[in-house]
């Protein structure tokens, strides 16, 4: 087992790396890395998605040693961070401190780990918009098709401008139906791939007034002026916030493993 209060090893040479922010204390489901789906923890579910998307070194930024010796004996890598961080940008951003502090990597993922049903496929969609030198972040969304989506609080959406096909520039995130009229709605999906100067700039800044307001963490980069643009995909992954999240994911991964 990786002792993780020693000085860890350098990670591979890689442009990309995924960092996956796992804590213990969610206030709806509590212990959820570890929570058993098809016989497997959850964190290690989205560690394999991550794994197998090969755009990079993948690292686990926890704050529970269980966590840590969880995915050192799944085969991979995790390091400890402080238990008191506000998001997981924060999180993610003392893990890179401390495994990439020579700053080879210059894209950092930020893959929440309550997405077990993500497919690598969506990871590497998430890069594409930081193809062009004008993007900061790089986030997902897709079309919603449920009617009920579209009054949702809890079903983020992102309003923006087509600059390319399948990829909108980002104006606003909010939790109310917007924009209005007619045409698509699109659901946010909360992973983000940051320029390691953004990410930089981005955990520096204070919150934002929108995003006190929305209590949507992105609006703060909006707020500062940073672009963030948005690749369409076709389908939200899963994410497991409560009780009956998990079971869905059961029922979806059983057999999987």
């Amino acid at each position: 087992m990786t002792d993780h209060n020693q000085a860890l090893a350098p990670l591979p040479m890689a442009d990309v790396l995924i960092l996956i922010p796992a804590r213990m204390a969610a206030s709806r489901l509590p212990g959820k890395p570890l929570a058993s789906i098809a016989g497997v923890p959850m964190i290690v579910h989205v560690l394999r998605r991550a794994l197998e998307a090969e755009l990079g070194p993948v690292v686990v930024a926890t704050d529970s040693a269980e966590v840590a010796a969880i995915v050192d004996n799944a085969g991979g890598r995790a390091v400890l961070t402080r238990a008191d961080h506000a998001s997981g940008s924060d999180r993610i951003f003392e893990a890179l401190g401390k495994i990439d502090s020579h700053g080879r990597a210059e894209i950092i993922v930020n893959l929440q780990g309550d997405l077990p049903t993500l497919t690598p496929a969506v990871i590497t969609a998430s890069l594409a918009p930081l193809a062009d030198p004008a993007v900061d972040i790089a986030t997902l969304a897709a079309e919603i098709t449920l009617p009920e989506e579209r009054s949702n609080p809890n079903v983020v959406k992102v309003v923006g401008t087509p600059v390319a096909p399948s990829r909108l520039r980002a104006l606003y995130f909010t939790r109310a139906t917007a924009p209005y009229g007619d045409g698509p709605l699109y659901h946010h999906i909360g992973l983000y791939a940051f320029r390691r100067a953004a990410l930089e700039r981005f955990v520096a800044l204070p919150p934002s007034p929108l995003e006190r307001r929305e209590k949507l963490e992105q609006l703060r980069a909006l707020e500062a002026g940073m672009r963030i643009d948005v690749a369409i995909v076709d389908a939200v992954p899963l994410g497991v916030d409560t009780p009956e999240d998990l079971e869905r994911a059961r029922a979806m991964l059983t057999g999987q493993g």
